[in-house]
This record gives structure tokens, sequence and C-alpha cells, in this order.
């Protein structure tokens, strides 16, 4: 190559390869800087797309285990009011079994009519009042009923008759079919495709379908082949859905509804809960007042009040489940947001150490690069020594 003067390639190749050194150590100086080995889709177009989603599911999960815990507060906010219902329950029981003994005068029986009131008064009081961030928890207003036609409390299954129908922990809105087959079992279905079979037995008995929220009540002496027959294509018919949703998962379907049974004794919808405690109190205040008749509405009410604590205790049953499974779900949300977590860090993270390396080499190449580009620029002068 010939000595010329106006294109002097070997600066213009030193100065292209500065340029690019300049560029990378740009780039390690952008990383090392954030912590990130993604700052930009170019840097790694696939990998900020698969650390995007990885971030979605993470934010989520945190909320989602947040929610979690909240859940657990609600439900413990209900269950721990309804600690105060059983101690009152189990209070007028055993005023109920004072006043069935004889020895109880009727000035007696008057005092503790006064306190059963009372404390009917303030079960009803504590179960309206009770809330959850402005959300009444124990009025039914959180809860699933049992809508009309379809099988009914009184209807007869063979020649034993449905007692009780339990669907507080059932999905709102649904319709569910009984089917029998050999065994004898009876299969509850919904029409979502979930289903849940059981064993049918003899005479009264309770067949609980726990999986799907629904319990059903026998009462009577049957044989379970004539109980299973009397049960096949009957179904049972749900309100809509106003129960209490806990997102607790990162996805849309990753939820859990909850009902919120209602604890009051004077209202309609819990009547198969409580039974006739209501009523068998107000039978007992009319004893009183007329002086006959008290020992046999005590006893009445004794019966009662035993249904009324079996209620309540299902229903702090249910809660108590739910309660548990909460804290299990936290624990789980908790290990899948950190695995995700470590997931996101090998594609999004820096491996500084490495970067370093990186770092070193373009420092120490961009300062011989900036000397040789010196050195290129002053080689045209040697045409100097030619002219003269």
């Amino acid at each position: 190559m010939g000595m010329v003067i106006n294109t002097n390639i070997n600066a213009l190749n030193a100065q292209r390869n500065l340029n690019v050194t300049a560029n990378a150590f740009a780039s390690s100086v952008e990383k090392l800087s954030s912590g990130l080995r993604i700052n930009r889709a170019a840097d790694d177009a696939a990998g900020l797309a698969i650390s995007q989603k990885l971030q979605a599911q993470v934010t989520g999960l945190n909320q989602a285990q947040r929610n979690a815990q909240d859940g657990i507060s609600m439900v413990q906010t209900a269950e721990g009011a309804l600690t105060e219902v059983h101690a009152m329950l189990q209070r007028i029981r055993e005023l109920a079994v004072e006043a069935a003994n004889s020895t109880v005068s009727s000035s007696d029986a008057a005092s503790v009519t006064t306190e059963i009131s009372a404390l009917k008064d303030e079960i009803n009081r504590i179960a309206g009042a009770t809330t959850f961030n402005g959300q009444f928890l124990l009025t039914g207003a959180l809860s699933v009923g049992q809508a009309a036609g379809g099988l009914q409390v009184g209807a007869n299954v063979g020649a034993d008759v449905v007692s009780k129908i339990d669907v507080s922990g059932a999905k709102g809105g649904t319709t569910y079919t009984l089917t029998s087959g050999a065994g004898p079992v009876v299969t509850l279905a919904d029409t979502s495709g979930h289903m849940q079979q059981l064993a049918v037995g003899a005479n009264a008995q309770t067949l609980n379908f726990d999986t799907m929220g629904v319990t059903i009540s026998l009462s009577g002496t049957d044989t379970a082949a004539n109980i299973a027959a009397g049960l096949t294509t009957k179904q049972i018919n749900t309100t809509a859905t106003t129960q209490a949703n806990f997102q607790i998962g990162a996805n849309a379907v990753d939820s859990l509804l909850v009902g919120f049974a209602d604890a009051r004794t004077s209202n309609t919808s819990t009547t198969a809960g409580y039974g006739t405690l209501a009523a068998d109190i107000g039978a007992f205040a009319t004893a009183t007042a007329n002086g006959t008749g008290i020992v046999a509405a005590a006893q009445a009410l004794i019966t009662s009040a035993d249904t009324g604590i079996g209620y309540v205790s299902t229903v702090r049953g249910n809660l108590g489940a739910v309660e548990n499974r909460l804290q299990h779900t936290v624990a789980s949300v908790s290990v899948a947001s950190e695995n995700l977590n470590a997931s996101e860090s090998r594609i999004k993270d820096l491996d500084v150490a490495s970067e370093m390396v990186n770092f070193t080499k373009d420092q120490i190449l961009q300062q011989a690069g900036t000397a040789i580009l010196a050195q290129a620029n002053s080689a045209p002068q040697n045409v100097l020594t030619l002219l003269r």
C-alpha cells in the first residue's frame, strides 16, 4: 500500500475497533451499575419476554399471599364471634335444665326467662354487628342458601324423610343432581362436571358430600336400596353466588369461595340450623307467664338448645377448616414465589464476576485503542520526509 495523505486507513480501522470497544465497555458499565443482565430488549429479547412473565407470576403470588392472610383474619373474626354465641347457647341450655326442675318456683322461672331472652337478643346482636372491613359476616350476606325447586326438607326418600339440607359450602347459582348406582351408592354432580360418590346405608343417616359443600340428613328406617332409589334424579338448587371470594393465586382461576353462615336465631334462613330454638324460647316465656307447663317447655328448650349448639359447632368447624386451608395456602404460595424468583433471577440478574472480566478486558482494549489511534493519526506525517 502506497503512502497517502487524504485517506488514513490505519486510523479508520483503529477508530472502528475503538467504537466497538467503547460500546462493549458502555454495556458492561450499564450492567454492572444496574445489576441486571437484561436492561433492554436488545440485550436478550427471548429472556426479556420470559422474565416478564415470571415477574407477573411473582407479583401475583406475593399479593395472593397477602390476600390469604387477610382471608385468615376475616375467618378468625367470624369464628371469634361464634365463640361467644356458643358460650351463650351453653348458658341457655344450662338455664333450661335448671328450669326443668320442679323445685324452681314461678318467680324463679320468670328470672330464668329474662336471662334467656337477653341471651337470645345478644346472640342476634353479635351476629348482626360482626363485620370485617364493612362486610357483615354472620347475617347470611356472604353465604349460599337453597333455592326453590328440587329436593326440599320434608320430602320423602323411600320411607325416609329429608330432615335437613345444608348447602352453606356449595357453589352459588348451581344445580346439583343426584344419581344412584349399585352398592348402593349415590353420586352428587354439578353442572361443571364435578362429582362425589357416597355409600348409602339403611335407616336415618347423613350424606355428607364434603367436597361439594352439600349435606343431606335423612330420618326413618328404610333400606339402603330404597333410599338410594328415592334420591336418584333428585336435584338441589342453590341461590346466586354471594360467598366471599378469596383470590389465593396469581391466576384468575386460583380463587376460593367461602360461605359465612347466618348465626341469627330469629332469621328464617337459619331455621334448619337452630331448629325451633327461637320458637321454644318464646314458648318457655309464655309458659312462665301463664305459670303452667314450665317443665315441659324447659325440656323442649333443652332439646332445641342442643340443636343450636350443634349448628354453631358445624359452622365453626367449617370456618376452622377454611382457616387451616388458607394457612397451607400461604405456605404453598410462599414457596412458589421463592422458586419463581430464583428462576427469574437466573434469566435476568447479572453474574457480576463474569461481567467484571468483560469490563476489565474492554477497559484495557479501550485504552490500547486510544493509544493506537493516536499512532495511526501521526503516520501520514512520514510523508513529510519525502518532501524535504
